[in-house]
């Protein structure tokens, strides 16, 4: 696999570079770096996005047409991992990077011309209605009804698990509107106001402190027909393309490397077992090492689902194995940090947005401080996007053809 970069791709990347060092201030790289969640603070990412879309970057993922910026597969990664590094924020991944596609692919052409320009405004902040209370990785048993009456729907049910609903203004929703056919047959993909009546948001607390997980209820919540994306009965095709590309639509090993890059530093510089510094540990480096390279191999990995992407080819079920990777390498890492810091670690603070506390200083260090929230967050990547049993399940039928 030829993995040299163009003399056009390095010039990219150092136009990439140049733009973060001067666009990328140092109040959000420490935002950043103080965010034990995936889920960056809004206040933050609007502030990103904002910088992005007055560059005409936000929408590097969309088509040209919807203003995207016609870049390459190799470019959008370089972009994403020059990101990842220099610590920018994530943006808000259930709008750009989840619904957006679904609209741009399936959606009316009055659809596009309303809600695409408020994504990328940040005048719409989305969350995403799939699991259900017993639909969570099964999502086709889901019970969340949608009953037609001339043009609106009558919605009643329950969505849970819904990250950040409690700081969304819409959510779109997998909901049954039929219940004579196959299970998968009968659902529809609706978008529907958070301030419509008859939603409650109750919030489900996390014990690493973080505010984002959520139950919705729907009673009676009537929703406009014009909001159903794509044909009634065909929820299930657009909820197949949006997992694929919340799975494999964007670059992790990023992530992945950065973490491994920080507690490689973090090493340096604290005890380990037999009185020196742990990078003295050859145990422990041995088994750092050995998550290097297994974040390195995720990332040839994700290359080669970005090259088959460029060919016009979808993601596919190989999207799967990237989601099963990308949760046992984080959550190896999250461990061998949080034996790293040792007591340290023990020191939970639950209070957020920790960028914006006066918080007096660590026992440790800040990564130390970070150890115990991002530990016991990560935990969920064993099931976001379908439990890792799931994931098991979809590779072994779809990909190795048990």
């Amino acid at each position: 696999m030829h993995l040299e970069f163009s003399d056009e791709e390095k010039a990219f990347r150092a136009e990439v570079q140049a733009f973060l060092d001067e666009k990328l201030s140092e109040r959000l790289r420490r935002a950043t770096s103080l965010t034990p969640s995936v889920f960056t603070d809004p206040e933050i990412y609007l502030e990103w996005q904002a910088i992005l879309l007055e560059k005409g970057w936000l929408a590097y993922n969309w088509p040209v047409e919807a203003g995207g910026t016609g870049w390459t597969q190799t470019q959008r990664y370089i972009f994403e991992r020059e990101c990842a590094f220099a610590r920018a924020p994530n943006i808000a991944a259930q709008g750009m990077k989840m619904l957006a596609p679904v609209i741009n692919r399936f959606g009316s052409a009055e659809q596009k011309a309303f809600y695409l320009p408020k994504i990328l405004s940040g005048e719409h902040r989305w969350c995403q209605g799939y699991s259900e209370p017993e639909a969570g990785s099964d999502l086709a048993s889901l019970r969340t009804r949608a009953v037609r009456d001339g043009d609106f729907y009558a919605v009643d049910g329950t969505k849970i698990w819904t990250t950040n609903a409690h700081l969304s203004n819409w959510i779109f929703c997998l909901v049954r509107t039929d219940t004579t056919v196959k299970p998968q047959l009968g659902i529809s993909f609706l978008l529907i106001d958070m301030g419509t009546p008859g939603i409650t948001v109750q919030p489900i607390s996390l014990i690493s402190g973080d505010r984002e997980l959520n139950q919705v209820f729907f009673d009676n919540v009537i929703v406009p027909v014009e909001n159903r994306v794509g044909e009634e009965g065909q929820g299930w095709t657009l909820a197949k393309f949006l997992l694929e590309h919340e799975r494999g639509g964007s670059c992790q090993a990023p992530g992945l490397l950065v973490a491994i890059e920080d507690l490689r530093a973090m090493t340096r510089t604290v005890p380990g077992r037999n009185g020196g510094l742990l990078v003295e540990d050859t145990d422990f480096m041995h088994r750092l090492a050995m998550v290097d390279l297994a974040a390195q191999g995720m990332e040839m990995f994700e290359l080669r689902l970005l090259a088959d992407i460029a060919t016009g080819r979808t993601p596919g079920p190989q999207t799967a194995l990237a989601g099963l990777y990308m949760a046992n390498i984080r959550q190896s890492i999250d461990s061998l940090v949080m034996e790293a810091a040792g007591p340290a670690a023990l020191e939970l603070e639950t209070a957020r947005p920790l960028c914006d506390l006066d918080l007096p200083d660590p026992a440790m260090s800040v990564s130390a401080r970070l150890a115990l929230p991002t530990y016991l967050n990560n935990r969920a990547w064993s099931i976001m996007a379908g439990s890792s049993e799931i994931m098991r399940s979809i590779i072994a039928r779809t990909v190795l053809g048990l």
